[in-house]
C-alpha cells in the first residue's frame, strides 16, 4: 500500500437513500477541483455478485462500465460528476467478495485454516479497498460503503473499515457519517436524536467519525450544529448542513459553502490548493438555472414508477438540455398505459419522444404503438436498446407488412424473427455477466444523423443485450427507407437506425447506451442531437 495516497469512507445512517453517491461524487469534484487525483468507488453488502440480475424495481437502473462490469447505480453519478470512467473494481459486492474467499479456500491458499469472517472476509474487504491503486495512483481515494450502520450485511464492512483505518493509520483515514436531522412539523423542530444513535452505533462497532454530515428539509443554524458537534464527538465546524437541493449539480457549491473539502484537506494533512478546476461546472450550473426555453420529452418504458430504474437517460437529457440552454421537461409514460386508442391522446403535446431500454415482452406493444405514432407524425424519436428493436418490429409490421413480425425474446417461432438472439448467445445458461458488455466500436455512414453528431467516423459504445437485429432483413428494410447508419465493423451487427430526413425529421435508435457515456463537461452527442431536433421541430411549429 502507498501511503501518499489518502482514504476517504462515507457511511450512512438513519435510513438508507440519503445519498452518499451524491454526496461523494459531489466532494470528489470538490477535491479533483483542488487539483487532486480522486475516484470513488462503492461496496454494496447485498450477496448477489452484480446488479445484473436484479429487477429494476429492486435496484433501479443497473449501470455499465467501459470495461463490461454491471455495476450499481451511483457509479453513473460518479462519472457524470468526475468525467472519468469507473471500471469493474470501482465496484464491490459481498456476493463477489464471499466468492474470490470460497474460490481460495477451493484452491488451498489457506492451508487448511478455518475460514471465518474475521480475519478472511474482512481481509478480502481490506484488499479490494486499495484495489484501485494497483494499476493507478490515486491521491485520494472515496469509498462508499452502501446501507446503513446497523444492518448486519454492512458489518463486516465497518469492522475492515475499524481494521484498515488503524492499520493504514488514522491520519491517512477519514470516515465521514451521512445521517438525517428529521423536521417534525407538529412541533416545529429539528431533532438530531436520530443522528446521536446513528453514531452511538457506529461507535460501538469502534469507528469515530470525523465528519458528520446532515441531511435535512430546513437549515440546522449554529445552535444545532453546537448540540450535535458535543452529543457526537466532532469538532463544530465538522458538522456540515446538507439541506435539500433542487439539482444533484447544486450539491458541490453547498457543500464547498460548508467548507467540507477545506476541512477533509486539513484533516488529511493536504494542502488547500486553490479551486480552480470547476469553471466548466460554474458554466454548466449558469445555464441549468437560466435557460432560454424549454421543451417537453416522453420517456416511454416500464419500469417508470421508479424513475431510478432510467436514471443515466434522465440525467442525460438534462444534461443535454442545459448544453443548449434549454430545460428539459420530462413526462414519464408507462408504455402498458398505451393502446390503439390513447396513444393520441397519452402523447399529445410531446417535442419528442424516447422509448427506453428493457427485458421481457410486458409493455412491449405500447412502445410499438408509440413509436408507430411518433412515425406516422413526424415527432422526434430516439430509441435505446429494447427502444431500437420495437423501432425494428413496428417497421417490419406497417411497413413491410411482414406477417408475424416479432422478437424471438417475446415469440421465439416467430415466422419473421427480425430481432434474433446473439449467435454467441444462444448456449449461455448462466444470466449474470454473460450478455454484451461494455465497449464495442461502431463504424457510421456519411451524412447521416449519426455522423453529424458524431462528426467522426467510428465510434465506441457501451452495451448492454444478448439480441440484435436479424441481418437477414437488411436489404428489405433499407430498400424500404430504413437506414443502417450505425454498423460494428467486425461482427456486422446494426448498432444504429435511422429514417432520411426526407421522410422524418428525427428518428434514430441506437443498440447501445449512450446514456452511459454523458456527463456534465461532455454531453453525449446523440441526446443533444436529439434534444436539437426537437427543438427545432417545436420553433417551426410556431412560425406562421
Amino acid at each position: 500500500m502507498k501511503k501518499t495516497t489518502k482514504y476517504i469512507f462515507v457511511t450512512g445512517g438513519v435510513t438508507s437513500s440519503l445519498g452518499k453517491g451524491i454526496l461523494a461524487a459531489s466532494l470528489a469534484k470538490l477535491l479533483q477541483g483542488r487539483g487532486y487525483n480522486t475516484t470513488i468507488q462503492k461496496f454494496d453488502p447485498y450477496i448477489n455478485i452484480d446488479p445484473g440480475t436484479l429487477n429494476p424495481y429492486e435496484h433501479g437502473e443497473c449501470y455499465v462500465t467501459r470495461d463490461g462490469a454491471e455495476t450499481d447505480l451511483d457509479l453513473g453519478h460518479y462519472e457524470r460528476f468526475l468525467n472519468t470512467p469507473c471500471s469493474q473494481a470501482n465496484n464491490v459486492t459481498t456476493g463477489r467478495i464471499y466468492e474470490t474467499v470460497i474460490k481460495r479456500e477451493r484452491m488451498g491458499e489457506y492451508h487448511g485454516k478455518t475460514v471465518q469472517v474475521i480475519p478472511h472476509i474482512t481481509d478480502e474487504i481490506k484488499r479490494r479497498f486499495t484495489l484501485l491503486n494497483e494499476h493507478n495512483h490515486y491521491d485520494i481515494i472515496i469509498t462508499e460503503i452502501g446501507g446503513t450502520v446497523g444492518d448486519i450485511e454492512a458489518l463486516p464492512y465497518i469492522e475492515a473499515l475499524r481494521q484498515f483505518r488503524y492499520e493504514y493509520g488514522t491520519q491517512h483515514c477519514l470516515v465521514i457519517h451521512l445521517t438525517l436531522v428529521p423536521y417534525l412539523s407538529v412541533v416545529g423542530e429539528l431533532k438530531t436524536k436520530p443522528t446521536q444513535h446513528s453514531v452511538k452505533e457506529l461507535l460501538s462497532s469502534g469507528i469515530q467519525p470525523d465528519i458528520l454530515v446532515c441531511r435535512s428539509e430546513h437549515h440546522l443554524g449554529d445552535e444545532l450544529k453546537v448540540k450535535l458537534a458535543r452529543f457526537c464527538n466532532v469538532k463544530e465546524e465538522a458538522v456540515i448542513e446538507n439541506i435539500n437541493a433542487s439539482s444533484i449539480y447544486d450539491v458541490p457549491f453547498l457543500l464547498m459553502k460548508e467548507n467540507l473539502d477545506r476541512i477533509t484537506l486539513e484533516y488529511l494533512q493536504l494542502p488547500i490548493n486553490p479551486l480552480n478546476g470547476l469553471n466548466a461546472w460554474k458554466t454548466f450550473l449558469n445555464r441549468l438555472r437560466n435557460p432560454s426555453d424549454e421543451i417537453t420529452i416522453g420517456i416511454v418504458g416500464k419500469y417508470v414508477e421508479l424513475k431510478d430504474a432510467y436514471l443515466s437517460i434522465h440525467e442525460s437529457l438534462k444534461i443535454a438540455g442545459t448544453e443548449m440552454e434549454l430545460a428539459v421537461n420530462i413526462k414519464w409514460i408507462h408504455s402498458e398505459d398505451i393502446n390503439a386508442g390513447n396513444a393520441g391522446r397519452m402523447l399529445s403535446g410531446l417535442d419528442g419522444v424516447l422509448v427506453g431500454p428493457g427485458f421481457g415482452e410486458r409493455g412491449v406493444d405500447g412502445k410499438i404503438l408509440t413509436v408507430k405514432f411518433v412515425r406516422e407524425n413526424k415527432i422526434p424519436f430516439f430509441g435505446i436498446c429494447l427502444g431500437m428493436q420495437v423501432a425494428i418490429i413496428e417497421f417490419g409490421r406497417n411497413v413491410l407488412q411482414l406477417p408475424d413480425c416479432n422478437s424471438s425474446e417475446f415469440k421465439p417461432d416467430a415466422q419473421n424473427p427480425v430481432i434474433s438472439m446473439m449467435e454467441e448467445q444462444k448456449n449461455t445458461r448462466q444470466m449474470g455477466g454473460t450478455m454484451r458488455l461494455g465497449e464495442y466500436e461502431c463504424a457510421l455512414t456519411k451524412n447521416t444523423h449519426a455522423f453529424k453528431a458524431y462528426e467522426k467516423a467510428v465510434v465506441i459504445e457501451r452495451h448492454r443485450h444478448r439480441y440484435e437485429f436479424n441481418s437477414e432483413f437488411t436489404k428489405q428494410y433499407q430498400k424500404a427507407g430504413m437506414l443502417m447508419s450505425g454498423i460494428n465493423p467486425k461482427s456486422g451487427l446494426v448498432e444504429i437506425i435511422e429514417l432520411k430526413p426526407e421522410d422524418h425529421p428525427y428518428y434514430l435508435a441506437s443498440q447501445f447506451h449512450p446514456e452511459y457515456a454523458s456527463t456534465v463537461e461532455n454531453p453525449h452527442p446523440l441526446f443533444t442531437a436529439f434534444i436539437a431536433a426537437a427543438y427545432k421541430v417545436k420553433t417551426s411549429k410556431k412560425k406562421p
